[in-house]
């Protein structure tokens, strides 16, 4: 889908998605995947224990978008996604409750569970 995607618009210079396969409504496989500049960077995947699926996808977005706008290497960028998008589902409702700490915690391999 990507390449199809920057073939069709080369002047694209990002494009991401999220990878997530179902097992059931409350138990998710989930990962991401993002192009830019003319690299591919995946992220590892993991099992979630959903609460609400919505927005997860938006969470995904903002986490990426933050962390490019921050200056964070591309990599670095889509795992933020990855983990911020993946812990909104863990959440009641489409609304973060994530704290920067936590969503960076969890993409250097922590767990989506609480800290204090």
């Amino acid at each position: 889908m990507i390449g199809r995607v920057v073939e069709r618009h080369p002047q694209i210079k990002i494009v991401a998605t999220t990878l997530r396969e179902v097992y059931s409504s409350n138990r998710h496989c989930w990962g991401a995947v993002a192009w830019i500049d003319g690299q591919t960077h995946v992220t590892q995947t993991g099992d979630l224990d959903v609460l609400d699926r919505v927005g997860g996808g938006d969470g995904f977005a903002s986490g990426l978008f933050d962390g490019l706008l921050t200056g964070e290497p591309p990599e670095e960028a889509v795992k933020l996604g990855w983990a911020h998008g993946a812990l909104l589902t863990t959440f009641p409702g489409d609304t973060t409750m994530a704290t920067l700490e936590q969503v960076r915690a969890f993409a250097k391999g922590g767990s989506a569970r609480i800290q204090r």
